[in-house]
């Protein structure tokens, strides 16, 4: 097994990535991309390892021939998912095996990875004919050390991808999205001298706002090494030397800082070197905090104006991949107005997180610890930590990133606690900047008391608390939206993370009935739910379900739904609905009334 870094981490259990390693911000160094059409072969009885398809065999003799061939056949685009490229593989779950030549020519000195941002769901990879790494988890980066490995001209790289669902995945075996399928983000040959910056994390103290603090890690364990960080923005340079673990801690003081914020997004370059290696990056620097029910950022309240997305682009129905998908899914973000987006319910693509952050939006991202969990399981919660950890040591530098979530509608149990608890315990021992956040759908209301009520322990633990409520679509009104008390998690920030209805884009209907899956009942249900959240004393923030409809077997319809969730203030054509505007509406009174 390869050595495995965990920056800041302590011991846990990464069985879902053997042969991986640690390699920060793979855009700001040498690379190449592998993108572009691989061969493919669709093995729908898992026969491929067998068959031995990773060799890429040809036949030698008049005898020799092989039940299978990556030349002449099926061709899919990477990064892509398979379900959008074939009518056939729409919904396919299984295996699908990839291959594609490259050329290299590695020089001594240097180490080289193949970096992958994310295959969907599970994975081995093999180069020339050798497995060399393997990885589970759809929708964080991994990367493999071919130093070594690598040959002078032709490599032939053959990629093993499953996206079955199994019980002991996450998310586990029904969730209400998509399963796409395949290598859904960039591939990349990553060259580094051979003792390299391993990890870095540089961000604002927590409650400081004039204290950088830097940690650095090389790829090797050895002492001496000079290390640099400037931020030329701020006239300031950090020098400091390796210990014997090949790290160096240190702090810079900072005078006339332009802190990040979400109406200001100042970013410095940074260049830190160290050694041969030389790595460009740009950070902001900003402080986010919670003051009883308040989140503040750089000391100030902010109320957050947020909303929903997949990593989908429904107008293709197919996965987003690229910038230009980051653009148009920001883009449509921006005009309701909002100063935070909920990446749900898993890390998205690091073009969406960067430009965000350039942007001006504030991201809260999360696992996809999603219903259907076995929290008992110690195989899950290891692959839970690992996914978290993968998250967490991409984005730490980002400081768009205000919250990592640990969970979505989850129920409380002695199994489920210890769970959550080990996450937050993962997340902490890598970043304490940051809110910890999970979403509960536990929210009743209590008849005697005439208030809406939660009953979860876990909430204590967490710096803010999301809530999804669906009012008028899964829940009949109690009391009139005017009359419902909320009595929730006080004292603490309360986010509604969720809320909705579906609508079909055009259907005209009853503002009284939910059956008429009209515009006019959604914009009714959103009318009433806003005045329902002028109740709630501690609301720090409201987050719509969802930006866009988006595809999930989940949804059968047969006219309304077709296989589409419809709760999307946008119609998968990309037309907005009545509820559009309402929500634009209160957020822009929301900014102006600051």
């Amino acid at each position: 097994m390869k050595r495995i870094s965990l920056f800041l981490l302590a011991a846990v259990a990464v069985v879902s990535s053997a042969y991986a390693s640690m390699l920060t911000n793979v855009y700001g160094r040498d690379y190449r991309m592998l993108n572009g059409r691989w061969d493919a072969i669709v093995d729908l009885y898992d026969q491929g390892d067998r068959m031995k398809v990773y060799e890429n065999r040809s036949p030698q003799g008049t005898t020799d021939f092989y039940e299978y061939s990556f030349d002449g056949g099926l061709r899919l685009e990477v990064p892509g998912d398979w379900n959008s490229q074939s009518p056939e593989l729409k919904y396919y779950e299984g295996t699908v095996w990839y291959g594609r030549h490259f050329e290299a020519d590695p020089e001594p000195g240097n180490s080289e990875y193949l970096y992958f941002g994310a295959v969907s769901y599970r994975c081995n990879v093999y180069l020339n004919g050798k497995k060399i790494g393997e990885h589970e988890g759809g929708f964080t980066p991994f990367a493999i050390d071919v130093t070594g490995e690598l040959k002078k001209g032709d490599n032939f790289l053959v990629v093993e991808v499953n996206n079955r669902r199994t019980r002991d995945a996450i998310p586990s075996l029904a969730f209400d999205w998509w399963n796409y399928g395949g290598i859904t983000r960039d591939v990349m040959l990553v060259t580094v001298p051979e003792n390299h910056i391993e990890d870095y994390f540089i961000r604002l103290r927590k409650d400081h706002p004039e204290l950088i603090d830097i940690d650095l890690r090389m790829s090797q364990p050895l002492p001496g090494v000079a290390v640099t960080v400037d931020i030329p923005g701020l006239k300031k340079r950090f020098e400091g030397v390796t210990d014997s673990e090949g790290c160096v801690k240190g702090s810079l003081k900072v005078k006339n800082l332009k802190r990040w914020a979400p109406d200001a997004p100042v970013l410095y370059d940074v260049v830190l070197t160290a050694g041969a290696d030389r790595v460009t990056e740009e950070i902001g620097f900003r402080n986010i905090a919670v003051d009883g029910t308040k989140i503040l950022v750089n000391g100030q309240p902010q109320f957050m104006r947020c909303i929903s997305f997949h990593e989908e682009i429904p107008q293709r129905m197919g996965r987003a991949f690229s910038q230009a998908d980051a653009t148009m899914l920001l883009n449509e973000a921006k005009e309701l107005g909002v100063n935070m987006i909920r990446l749900a319910h898993y890390p998205q693509n690091e073009y969406t997180v960067r430009m965000a952050e350039k942007m001006g939006i504030m991201l809260w991202q999360e696992i996809p610890i999603w219903q259907g969990i076995d929290f008992a399981d110690y195989g899950t919660r290891a692959k839970a930590q690992s996914m978290l950890t993968e998250m967490i040591n991409r984005d730490k530098n980002r400081c768009a990133v205000g919250f990592w979530g640990v969970a979505n509608e989850t129920k409380p149990s002695p199994e489920r606690n210890d769970f959550l608890m080990s996450l937050l315990e993962t997340g902490k021992d890598i970043d304490t900047t940051r809110l910890y956040v999970a979403a509960f759908d536990l929210v009743e209301f209590d008849k005697d008391r005439g208030i809406f009520t939660m009953d979860d322990p876990f909430t204590e633990n967490l710096d803010v608390v999301g809530v999804n409520k669906y009012m008028g679509w899964y829940h009949p009104w109690p009391v009139p939206p005017a009359e419902a008390v909320w009595d929730v998690t006080p004292g603490k920030p309360l986010i509604i993370s969720e809320f909705g209805g579906e609508a079909l884009y055009g259907q005209a209907g009853s503002r009284d009935v939910a059956s008429s899956w009209s515009e006019d009942y959604q914009a009714r249900l959103y009318e009433d739910n806003l005045r329902m959240m002028e109740n709630i004393p501690n609301l720090a923030g409201v987050s719509p379900w969802i930006l866009f409809d988006f595809r999930s077997p989940f949804r059968f319809h047969p006219t309304n739904q077709e296989g589409w969730n419809r709760k999307g203030l946008i119609s998968d054509r990309g037309q907005r609905k009545k509820a559009w505007y309402i929500m634009r509406d209160f957020y822009n009174k929301k900014r102006n009334d600051k």
